[in-house]
């Protein structure tokens, strides 16, 4: 149980890293790191993720995402728009046509995840 719980500790910090990162860069994105940060936080840490689920940059999103599993309709245009383009540069950066063809499947599948989330209006 210990080593369960220090596991998520460890993924949700990195995670929670990651969506921070993912903020002021523009190829990582912020949103799934955040959630999955949220979600190791829901089995390791109590006050972590108190902390996160109260977090004024994140609270609304979670806490529509935690009750309704759907997001707004700005944040899930910003997530299209972010997401497009970091996989538009990465392709166009990328000398290896077979991790294009990668990430281009990678583009769709997300593409078509999001359009799957169900939306709230603003």
């Amino acid at each position: 149980m210990v080593l369960k719980r220090g596991f998520y500790l460890i993924c949700g910090l990195c995670s929670l890293f990651l969506g921070l990162l993912g903020i002021p860069l523009p190829i990582l994105p912020t949103v799934p790191f955040i959630l999955l940060a949220a979600f190791c936080f829901a089995r390791s840490s109590e006050r972590l993720h108190l902390w996160l689920m109260n977090h004024p940059w994140f609270s609304e999103a979670l806490n529509d995402w935690d009750k309704k599993r759907a997001i707004r309709k700005g944040l899930k245009r910003k997530a299209y728009i972010v997401s497009g383009l970091s996989f538009a540069v990465s392709i166009t950066i990328v000398p290896l046509i077979w991790v294009k063809v990668m990430l281009l499947c990678f583009a769709i599948g997300l593409g078509l995840y999001l359009r799957q989330i169900p939306e709230l209006e603003d």
